[in-house]
């Protein structure tokens, strides 16, 4: 993907150093600092607002072989048990350090990450769903260049978030003092419950942090943005209902693509600025 989104810029003359003996990261960091559309391309998912036909997402092979991976799954079952739903609320996450990082830059899944709970970002519909967060990372996550940090201690219900530049946790209930950097190697996971305080650490390294979060439901409970597509990722009762082709899970997000460029503006958010606690 990043070959061919490169090749295409300097097709174009807008970057000028040949891709010959560039490597991903060479490429990314040419991207990144050149201002060009590098991230929406790579993400498995389609923004908040403002979707054409033309918004770049990714949804290949790769990718499908990830959000199905037997061991993932495996893992997920033990938590959910064997009726498992691909959630359409996932994203790759490819932070560059916080020194290189372009002024004005808010998005959460390029900067550093800001309280809040994954029920939090869901529709009030799912309210209700078991669902689990599998937080993957690609490259090592260390402290140093942004890992994940998530709340110590037990939260059995949904704290105030606001919008602020990011939808996040209302200040006066941001447990900074229950803060625990959680490190992992690249190829393991951080799993955790829906309503699990968490956030990221700022990159203060040299180099990009590389992460997908994954989340999985029960099957037949809303997913908490029912206007993207899911589809069965494991079933025990019903293993002919598993989808197991890429392009189909492709063609979803397609059409979904196209019906939402063409509708009314879905708000994918609950929280409104008025409230008391957002003042």
């Amino acid at each position: 993907l990043m070959d061919r989104l490169y090749g295409g810029w300097f097709a174009e003359g807008l970057v000028k150093t040949p891709p010959d003996g560039m490597g991903f990261w060479d490429k990314l960091d040419v991207a990144y600092k050149g201002g060009f559309d590098w991230y929406q391309p790579f993400d498995i998912s389609l923004p908040a607002d403002n979707i054409t036909d033309d918004t770049p997402m990714h949804f290949g092979p790769a990718v499908f072989d990830m959000v199905t991976h037997a061991n993932i799954l495996d893992t997920v079952e033990q938590l959910i048990g064997g009726e498992i739903t691909s959630n359409p609320i996932q994203h790759v996450r490819i932070k560059p350090p916080r020194h290189e990082v372009a002024e004005g830059e808010i998005r959460a899944h390029v900067v550093a990450t800001d309280w809040h709970q994954d029920q939090g970002v869901t529709l009030p519909e799912a309210d209700d769903t078991t669902f689990i967060t599998v937080w993957l990372a690609i490259t090592d996550a260390t402290v140093e260049n942004g890992c994940l940090q998530v709340a110590g201690g037990n939260y059995d219900s949904m704290l105030p978030h606001c919008p602020k530049t990011q939808t996040a946790i209302a200040d006066a209930y941001i447990p900074h003092d229950k803060a625990v950097p959680t490190p992992v190697k690249a190829g393991g996971a951080v799993i955790f419950h829906p309503l699990t305080p968490h956030s990221s650490l700022e990159n203060t390294s040299d180099g990009y942090r590389w992460s997908f979060d994954l989340r999985y439901n029960v099957t037949g409970q809303p997913t908490g943005r029912s206007h993207f597509p899911e589809f069965v990722a494991r079933s025990r009762s019903n293993p002919g209902s598993e989808l197991k082709d890429w392009k189909v899970w492709k063609q979803m997000w397609e059409d979904t693509r196209h019906r939402v460029a063409h509708g009314q503006h879905i708000n994918q958010h609950r929280w409104d600025s008025s409230s008391p606690y957002c003042a």
